[in-house]
């Protein structure tokens, strides 16, 4: 490449269109936090329009799960579109039990998958024999648009670091990612990819998840006054204006309520 390839708006232009260098060089700009890579990744967030891959991050008890489903299931609710839920850490019956328990309405538009069956083969089969998790979430996604065509435009996957943990072989998984990314995007989807996080911890597992992201919602919990209050926070949502103030949250019947912003010297609810 040139000096005037690497222009972000034509690179832009061929990773949108699939150039295999450009998006390969992509994926190096971005894991170096270079500003070419800020760039590239502006410009293409900027034409994303609806389609968006957000990550829900934040410490264990947070509510993450909660928050994905409930957001889900209004919004399917709202607009009669369709949605499906891949959980890596629970079974479905167990999922929906505990959505059940907070008072969150059940989706009648949401698929929810587990891999309970997979991962029982996994565990008796030997390891050249092992499923790749990423290639049958892509085809289950194929599936599914079929299925559902313009209509299917939400999928969450629960969780990141659960796939990781389930993938025998990690090899070029960020280069994989980069990809897997793009094919929800390509697929005009709405995701939410939950992410665990230690408090006070970086958004990301492997080093460049929070890169590569459209948006992070950061779910969290204050004990600043020895109450323990769960927050909500977006951290980052490209192309968009947004408030980076802590707002309480909790379960109420038919989903999670938002009470109102958190004041960090005190840890008030205004």
């Amino acid at each position: 490449y040139t000096d005037r390839m690497t222009a972000p708006s034509i690179w832009a232009e061929r990773v949108r269109s699939g150039d295999r260098r450009a998006i390969a060089r992509a994926i190096t700009a971005v894991e170096n936090a270079t500003a070419q890579g800020r760039a590239l990744l502006a410009l293409l967030a900027a034409s994303v329009g609806r389609t968006r891959v957000i990550g829900v991050t934040g410490p264990p008890g947070a509510m993450k799960t909660s928050f994905c489903y409930a957001l889900m299931s209004k919004y399917l609710k709202d607009t009669g579109e369709f949605g499906l839920y891949t959980t890596l850490e629970e079974t479905v019956q167990s999922h929906l039990r505990n959505m059940e328990s907070l008072g969150i309405d059940i989706s009648l538009n949401m698929q929810i998958s587990d891999f309970t069956d997979l991962r029982e083969i996994d565990a008796v089969v030997g390891p050249d024999d092992q499923t790749d998790y990423i290639a049958f979430i892509e085809k289950m996604i194929t599936h599914f648009k079929k299925l559902h065509g313009p209509k299917f435009r939400v999928f969450a996957l629960d969780s990141l670091g659960a796939l990781y943990s389930l993938m025998e072989n990690n090899e070029n998984m960020r280069k994989r990612m980069f990809y897997f990314f793009k094919m929800l995007r390509d697929n005009n989807l709405i995701s939410l990819i939950v992410m665990e996080r230690s408090l006070g911890g970086e958004s990301q597992l492997l080093g460049n998840e929070g890169f590569l992201v459209d948006g992070i919602v950061m779910l969290g919990l204050d004990r600043s006054r020895g109450k323990l209050v769960r927050y909500l926070q977006v951290e980052k949502m490209r192309a968009v204006e947004h408030s980076m103030e802590k707002h309480a949250v909790e379960p109420r019947k038919g989903g999670l309520t938002v009470l109102g912003p958190i004041f960090e010297t005190g840890g008030g609810i205004a």
